[in-house]
């Protein structure tokens, strides 16, 4: 697995366990990155870092975006797993200019067929591809 994939999964695991228990989203994330070190590695901790970091700062306007691009769905609905890969992926095409977009979206999907439902793939592949067409990213 690339740097990448492995900083967008931690980043994923990490504003799960933000979004599930947000009592206390800093202590959560030191919590996190402390049980694992080992796979924050020298190569994958700055990535992780921008992407958790940079949903967190944009989170209201990203959440917005994904709203008003998911048909019927409110963001409360959705399973938490999807929420936040799109998240990631709203985050990178809203300010990673150095990633393609197309590249984002792959990530997102095959993230969301990793660890989402059967049908997280299609779902999160239709709300980026309305959220990139808005956005003209």
């Amino acid at each position: 697995m690339g740097d990448r994939r492995q900083a967008r999964e931690l980043a994923l695991q990490a504003l799960f366990f933000i979004d599930v228990d947000s009592s206390d989203p800093e202590k959560n994330l030191e919590s996190f990155c402390l049980n694992n070190e080992e796979e924050l590695t020298s190569a994958v901790k700055p990535f992780f870092h921008m992407l958790v970091s940079g949903v967190r700062d944009n989170q209201s306007r990203i959440d917005d975006l994904i709203i008003q691009c998911s048909k019927n769905w409110r963001l409360s609905r959705m399973p938490v797993v999807d929420r936040n890969i799109m998240r990631i992926a709203v985050f990178e095409l809203l300010k990673c200019e150095d990633i393609p977009p197309s590249v984002t979206i792959n990530e997102a999907v095959e993230i969301g067929k990793k660890y989402g439902t059967k049908d997280s793939g299609a779902f999160i592949n239709g709300v980026l591809d309305r959220i990139k067409s808005l956005e003209g990213v």
